[in-house]
C-alpha cells in the first residue's frame, strides 16, 4: 500500500474533488512536494480541445479547483496561496499533463463563515431539473453582484420572460449546432454516460441520470445525430431535451476580464464563490457553458442581453475596453434536490515525482 501524503493534504484533496468541471471530465491531478505545498497540472487528456473556449475554460475550471481547495482547507484552520503559470494551455504538447502551478498552506483563523462555506460546498451541485417559477430573493442577487464586483467582474441578470425565454432558446439550438460540428459531436459522444453501469465504471462524464434523460434514448439521439432534423423525430427529441427547462424564470452571466490565463482563473475562483452564495441561500445553477463557447450562440446571447462584442454591458458602462468578454451564463432558481455526479477516487488525482499515480505502480 503506498504512503499517503503528508500532512493534511490527504482530507483536503479528497474532498476538493467534488469541484465542478465541464462535462464533469475531472482534469486537475496533484503532485504533492511536501506537507504544505503541493503542484497542480492538467491531464490534457481530459481536456476539451475541440470547443472553441476549451483552452481559457481549461483554466477556468483551474481557478474552480483552487477556490474549491480554498473552501475545504479554511475550516480546517489553512489558508491556500497560489502560484499559477500565466500561460495558456497546449493540447498538442507530447507531455501527459501540464503544469499549472503551485498551492501552499499556511496556518489561519476558523471563522464561521468558512464553516458556511464549506456546508455549502458539500451541498452544491448542478440542476437540471426543472425549475420552480419562485423568485430567488434579491438579498441573493445582490451578494452575487457584490462577489463579482470585488474582483473586477459585473453580475448581470434578468426575469423578463421575453429574453429569458429568447436566451433558452438559443441554448437549445447551440447544442443542435454543436451536434452539426464532427469534433465537437465527438467529445460529446466520448463524455456520454448513458447508463449507471457505465457512470460508475469511470465516475465522471455526463450520466443520463444526472442528465434527467433516459440513457437508451440519449445514447441513440446523441450517435444518429441526423435525427434532430427529420421532420417527426427532431421536434419529439428537442421537446424531450426542453422538458427539464421547465420553470426557468432568471437568467444570470458574468462579463469581466477575460484576456490572459491568470484572467481564466481568477474567473474560475469568482464563479464558485458565486455558486457558493446561491448554493447557502438554497438557490441551484446550472450553467450553459456551450453558448459561451459557440461562437454563433454567443453572439445572439451577447446581443440578446445587451452586451458589446467585446463583453461589457452596453448598458452598464457604454463600451468595452477590449480585454472584457461576457464569459458565463447560467440559469437559477429553486427546484427539487438533484441527482449528484460521480467523482473519480482520489488516487486517480494523484501524481507522484515520476508522474504516475502511486496507486499505478
Amino acid at each position: 500500500m503506498p504512503t499517503p501524503p503528508p500532512g493534511p493534504w490527504p482530507y483536503l484533496l479528497d474532498e476538493a474533488r467534488a469541484y465542478p468541471s465541464p462535462h464533469n471530465s475531472q482534469p486537475i491531478v496533484v503532485r504533492v512536494l511536501d506537507a504544505g505545498r503541493a503542484e497542480l497540472l492538467y491531464d490534457l487528456e481530459r481536456g476539451l480541445p475541440a470547443e472553441n473556449f476549451g483552452i481559457p475554460f481549461g483554466q477556468v475550471c483551474a481557478g474552480v479547483y483552487v477556490e474549491s481547495l480554498a473552501t475545504v482547507a479554511a475550516p480546517h484552520g489553512w489558508s491556500v496561496t497560489a502560484e499559477l503559470r500565466d500561460e495558456g494551455l497546449d493540447f498538442d504538447a507530447d507531455a501527459h499533463h501540464q503544469p499549472l502551478g503551485t498551492v501552499e498552506l499556511t496556518r489561519t483563523a476558523i471563522t464561521p463563515q468558512a464553516q458556511a462555506d464549506l456546508a455549502a460546498f458539500r451541498r452544491r451541485r448542478t440542476s437540471r431539473r426543472p425549475y420552480r417559477s419562485l423568485p430567488v430573493d434579491p438579498a441573493v442577487l445582490a451578494e452575487a453582484g457584490a462577489i463579482a464586483a470585488a474582483a473586477g467582474h459585473d453580475f448581470g441578470h434578468t426575469d423578463r420572460r421575453e429574453l429569458v425565454d429568447r436566451i433558452v432558446r438559443i441554448n437549445q439550438e447551440t447544442l443542435f449546432d454543436d451536434l452539426r460540428n464532427d469534433a465537437v459531436h465527438a467529445e460529446i459522444l466520448a463524455w456520454l454516460r448513458t447508463s449507471d453501469r457505465a457512470a460508475e465504471a469511470t465516475r465522471d462524464g455526463l450520466s443520463a441520470r444526472t442528465l434527467l434523460l433516459p440513457g437508451p434514448l440519449l445514447g441513440f439521439a446523441m450517435r444518429h445525430r441526423g435525427m434532430w432534423d427529420l421532420p417527426l423525430a427532431g421536434p419529439l427529441l428537442r421537446r424531450i431535451y426542453l422538458n427539464t427547462m421547465r420553470g426557468v424564470r432568471e437568467l444570470g452571466w458574468l462579463t469581466g476580464p477575460f484576456a490572459s490565463p491568470l484572467d481564466h482563473v481568477e474567473a474560475g475562483r469568482v464563479f464558485l464563490r458565486i455558486w457558493l452564495a446561491f448554493t447557502r441561500a438554497g438557490v441551484y445553477l446550472h450553467p450553459f457553458g456551450t453558448v459561451i463557447t459557440n461562437p454563433r450562440s454567443h453572439a445572439a446571447f451577447t446581443d440578446a442581453a445587451g452586451i458589446d462584442a467585446q463583453g461589457a454591458d452596453t448598458e452598464a458602462d457604454g463600451e468595452a475596453d477590449g480585454e472584457r468578454m461576457a464569459w458565463m451564463l447560467f440559469r437559477y432558481g429553486h427546484s427539487a434536490e438533484p441527482p449528484r455526479a460521480l467523482r473519480r477516487e482520489l488516487s486517480e488525482m494523484l501524481l507522484d515525482r515520476d508522474g504516475v499515480t502511486p496507486w499505478d505502480r
